[in-house]
């Protein structure tokens, strides 16, 4: 698929309560916690993790099974970079919001 420069996720990996690792199609790979992001009509049932871990990759993003998503430029300004697989601090994510809160 061409993507004329824009942004894409190209995979996506569940690693715990509502933190997911995306990875782009510009090579960088970033944790990305949802939690903060799950309030409102359509997001608060996303809040139960059985249906949050139900989500599909698409040609540009990823979307739950209600229709909800993301774009893949909210979603990597508002994950944060790991490099070399070093999720050392991937808990610090999921407990702190602040990338969410700015």
């Amino acid at each position: 698929m061409e993507d004329f420069g824009f942004l894409r996720v190209i995979d996506v990996e569940y690693l715990h309560d509502y933190v997911m690792k995306l990875e782009f199609n510009n090579g960088e790979i970033r944790i990305m916690n949802f939690e903060p992001l799950l309030h409102g009509k359509f997001f608060d049932e996303l809040r139960d993790k059985h249906k949050f871990i139900q989500f599909a990759l698409t040609p540009w993003t990823l979307e739950w099974y209600n229709g909800v998503d993301f774009a893949p430029e909210f979603l990597y300004e508002h994950s944060i970079s790991t490099k070399n697989d070093d999720f050392s601090h991937v808990n610090q994510v999921a407990e702190d919001p602040a990338p969410y809160n700015e």
